[in-house]
C-alpha cells in the first residue's frame, strides 16, 4: 500500500484515498468487509452491525498511533476499520494562542 492508492467499499458507496500508508499489509475494511482496489457492482450488501456509523466526505480517518491516514472522497454508510478496530475521525490541529 502506498499514498495515492484509491480504495472502494464492497458494502456501500464509500471511496477513500490513502494519504499516509502504514508499513506492511493491513486488513482495511469498510462496513465490516475488506476494501477493494476496484469499484464493485452496484448491488451491495448492508454494513455489519457496529460498522454502520458512516463516513463523511472530505474527512480524514486514522489509526490510533497515526501511521495510517485515509481521506474520504465519497461518503457512504459503512465505517472504516483495520480488522475489528474502527478508525478515528481526525480532527483539526488547534492553533496557537495569540494572546
Amino acid at each position: 500500500m502506498k499514498p495515492g492508492l484509491k480504495l472502494f467499499s464492497a458494502v456501500c458507496t464509500t471511496e477513500v484515498v490513502v494519504v499516509r500508508a502504514a508499513p506492511g499489509a493491513l486488513d482495511l475494511r469498510c462496513g465490516g468487509e475488506p476494501l477493494a482496489t476496484e469499484a464493485t457492482p452496484a448491488k451491495r450488501a448492508e454494513p455489519a452491525a457496529g460498522f454502520d456509523a458512516g463516513t463523511l466526505l472530505g474527512k480524514r480517518y486514522s489509526d490510533g498511533d497515526g501511521t495510517l491516514e485515509l481521506l474520504c472522497t465519497k461518503a457512504g454508510e459503512g465505517s472504516l476499520s483495520i480488522g475489528e478496530t474502527l478508525l478515528e475521525l481526525k480532527g483539526a490541529k488547534p492553533l496557537p494562542a495569540s494572546d
